[in-house]
């Protein structure tokens, strides 16, 4: 078993998911091999790795609750077989007949469920630019953040999971990084706009206020529904410095982990042990 202090090499997996479960699956996981092929140890892929769909009416029509998923059974059955641990950004589950769960799911090397994770955040915004986004209105938000072991990798720190907009939310970084996460999982499906204006500096922020190294697979690219995102999946370590990044087009990216990085930077910047109470001000103080 590897010591807590080894390096080991992650990868993630950047695609531009359509809207044929089948052939995503397949996708998927031609580029899943290739990234164990590289000698990647953590896989993730994006959110929204096997079915890109806006509409509720077409949405329904092709999820189903998670015991019957065909597709994470089959990314089940390749974790098992390359002996990785995997993490599928999202899957759209059905939890109600007219609500999804956006699901995060951590797979082991033996193709076991180890953590499963709703999106709490959900993507209700106007953007300016005639596109709008009601995630509420087919997804049921999350309640729970999720910490998992990766006790194959012998990390020295635990994985806090994550999906796409929760990212602009940094309390829910800094409660996993003080819950023992040395790990962030942030898979994505950004819009082009939003990716270009934030996408970098979130992800780096969320690197370096808590320490952890990010790992941020993404979509990219114009999707069969006409959706189009904005790629660049993003490894990035607890400094802030990116280890590896993608262009908009499916893809592998790989960077070499090293653990010992988590404990440098937060002994050199300890902000996590330096909360403190902050008491709101009732009425406006004059300067």
């Amino acid at each position: 078993m590897a010591g807590l202090r080894d390096k080991f090499i992650a990868a993630c997996v950047q695609m531009r998911t359509g809207v044929d479960i089948d052939r995503n699956i397949e996708d998927a996981s031609a580029l899943i091999r290739e990234a164990a092929d590289g000698g990647a140890r953590f896989i993730a892929t994006p959110e929204t790795t096997a079915l890109m769909e806006l509409g509720a009416k077409r949405l329904f029509a092709n999820i189903v609750a998670e015991e019957e998923d065909r597709a994470l059974k089959a990314f089940q059955d390749l974790a098992s077989e390359l002996g990785v641990h995997l993490l599928i950004g999202s899957l759209a589950v059905k939890v109600a007949s007219d609500k999804a769960a956006n699901r995060s799911f951590l797979l082991s090397p033996e193709g076991e469920i180890a953590a499963r994770y709703d999106k709490i955040h959900m993507f209700d915004v106007d953007l300016g630019n005639g596109e709008a986004y009601r995630e509420s209105k087919n997804y049921q938000a999350g309640e729970m953040s999720v910490l998992a072991d990766l006790p194959l990798l012998g990390l020295g720190g635990k994985l806090g999971m994550t999906v796409c907009y929760d990212l602009r939310f940094p309390h829910l970084y800094r409660q996993l990084a003080q819950g023992g996460a040395g790990y962030l999982t942030v898979p994505s499906a950004f819009t082009k706009p939003t990716g270009e204006a934030h996408w970098h500096v979130l992800l780096r922020a969320r690197a370096i206020e808590a320490g952890c190294f990010v790992f941020a697979p993404a979509q990219g690219g114009t999707h069969e529904n006409g959706r189009e995102t904005f790629g660049h999946s993003l490894i990035i370590d607890p400094w802030g410095d990116i280890l590896a990044e993608a262009g908009t087009d499916p893809c592998v990216i790989l960077a070499e982990i090293d653990p010992a990085k988590i404990e440098d930077a937060r002994d050199r910047i300890p902000s996590l042990t330096h909360d403190r109470a902050i008491i709101a001000s009732d009425t406006p103080t004059d300067v």
